[in-house]
């Protein structure tokens, strides 16, 4: 069994994907009722090469948080994935697009979508994916055979769905061992209120952040403290995002503990400070293991602007070294940034 891929969510390879079987139904709003499909689809190497395209963008970024039933309350669909099989993969499907149908129509926010209910595997171990993929506006070119010729015009269509380079911004995957799910979601009002109704209503379970909102709640309380107490010392502002990039590079993950230890280990006061907003979040003990190297790109560089209007740009492992750059700060409180070793400088 893949390990990782168990422990982490995430497939290295758009290659590890088996897709296995899939159906779609359609639950477009404006008509009031969902459209079943009676078959199952045919599964083409175009149409196989789409689904393995989204799902991998799903499991190899970090939008996705986990998810749990919860033992103890009644869900329908948990209901549904306990009790499914890929030999009944139509009227299963049903099921689970009737719970879902049900809640859009009793709230016009949600839009409108195709539903592709899908099974994978990965290292011998099957998934199920729900991929709700909500219709875009294109447009499209349309030919009309008229006596003076062909005719061609263009016009807006209103139910393209989501190409295989784009991603997808609600599905579930649903581990059929364990149950265990990875969700991605987007709020809608429902009744006055904007809620995360695919965990909260459809799926009736429990879920975390996702690695990249914790990423974004410990980068934010980190800007939130450094503005108030070092708005005037940018190199102490820097060494945390310095801190930050080792200890994704040297770990894989940040440890919240550590790093509030090693930022503001020597400022009890700031510390403290910084310690309370991460309970907030119930953070304080917290490990965020972002995969994505999109999710980390911010903090591959340090970005520097002077008074004078001087803009710097410093790739964050010429900043960890001296023999780059030095951050001088002079007797009357300037500070002087030398750049070392400099064999050619280019105009942009």
């Amino acid at each position: 069994m893949d390990i990782s891929f168990q422990e982490t969510g995430v497939v290295k390879q758009k290659e590890d994907i088996i897709i296995r079987r899939g159906i779609v139904h359609i639950l477009d709003a404006t008509l009031g009722y969902p459209v079943y499909s009676e078959q199952e689809l045919d599964l083409t190497p175009d149409i196989n090469d789409f689904f393995r395209s989204h799902i991998f963008k799903l499991m190899s970024g970090d939008d996705m948080k986990k998810c749990y039933f919860p033992e103890e309350e009644d869900s329908p669909v948990y209901d549904i994935v306990k009790e499914f099989s890929e030999d009944d993969l139509v009227a299963d499907s049903k099921r689970l697009t009737d719970e879902l149908y049900r809640i859009m129509n009793a709230n016009v926010a949600i839009p409108s979508a195709d539903l592709a209910i899908v099974t994978f595997q990965v290292a011998g171990q099957k998934y199920l994916a729900l991929l709700k993929m909500n219709y875009k506006e294109s447009f499209v070119h349309m030919t009309n055979a008229e006596e003076a010729g062909n005719v061609n015009s263009i016009i807006r269509y209103q139910a393209t769905l989501p190409g295989s380079g784009s991603k997808l911004s609600e599905a579930v995957i649903i581990n059929l061992q364990d149950f265990s799910v990875r969700i991605v979601e987007k709020k809608y009002e429902v009744n006055g209120e904007k809620v995360n109704y695919l965990s909260e209503l459809y799926l009736q379970c429990k879920a975390a952040m996702s690695d990249k909102t914790k990423l974004a709640v410990v980068t934010r309380a980190v800007e939130q403290v450094n503005k108030k107490h070092f708005s005037e010392e940018p190199v102490k502002q820097m060494e945390t995002k310095s801190i930050l990039k080792q200890e994704i590079e040297e770990n894989g993950a940040i440890q919240v503990e550590r790093i509030s230890e090693k930022m503001y280990g020597s400022t009890p006061e700031i510390k403290e400070e910084f310690d309370a907003k991460m309970e907030k979040y119930h953070m304080e003990k917290a490990e965020v293991k972002p995969q994505s190297e999109q999710t980390t790109k911010k903090f591959e560089k340090q970005y520097l602007k002077t008074d004078t209007g001087i803009e710097i740009n410093i790739p964050m492992e010429q900043y960890q070294d001296i023999d780059q750059v030095e951050f001088i700060t002079n007797a009357d409180g300037t500070i002087s940034v030398l750049i070392k070793n400099i064999n050619k400088i280019m105009t942009k």
